[in-house]
């Protein structure tokens, strides 16, 4: 939970409490024009709350992923074994193998062996940014 009070987060609830504040506010004003008798803004006024609720969706999805990320990430790092007791007897999960490389040969373009190596750099290193390269 205290992954959702960090600085970055804290923006992120301010900002989507006003934009449903804004919305829902824009709605309000909307209903009291189409009550003044613009025919429009009745589609406005419904409109309005929607963008709100698409606010909170987005808001609740974003909350839900962050704090499924760290539960997710532990579990991985907890056990490299496959857990194979979730699955159906008889169905074994596939293993998963590292990501093949392909060899440049000596006949290729130099940029294509250029481009290659720095490929299978970026295969080797996992978590580095392509700004890391040190080629």
């Amino acid at each position: 939970m205290k992954r959702l009070w960090t600085p970055a987060w804290i923006t992120r609830h301010v900002i989507a409490v006003v934009l449903v504040a804004a919305c829902l506010g824009l709605g309000w004003w909307q209903v009291s024009r189409a009550a003044s008798g613009n025919a429009v803004s009745w589609a406005y006024a419904f409109e309005w709350p929607v963008f709100a609720a698409f606010v909170i969706f987005i808001w609740a999805r974003e909350v839900r992923h962050a704090l499924r990320g760290g539960e997710t990430a532990g579990a991985a790092a907890d056990s490299s074994a496959p857990v194979e007791a979730d699955l159906p007897p008889g169905i074994r999960r596939p293993v998963r193998s590292a990501r093949a490389t392909v060899p440049a040969s000596d006949n290729d373009d130099p940029d294509l062996a250029a481009y290659n190596h720095y490929l299978s750099w970026l295969n080797a290193n996992p978590g580095a940014r392509p700004s890391d390269y040190p080629g």
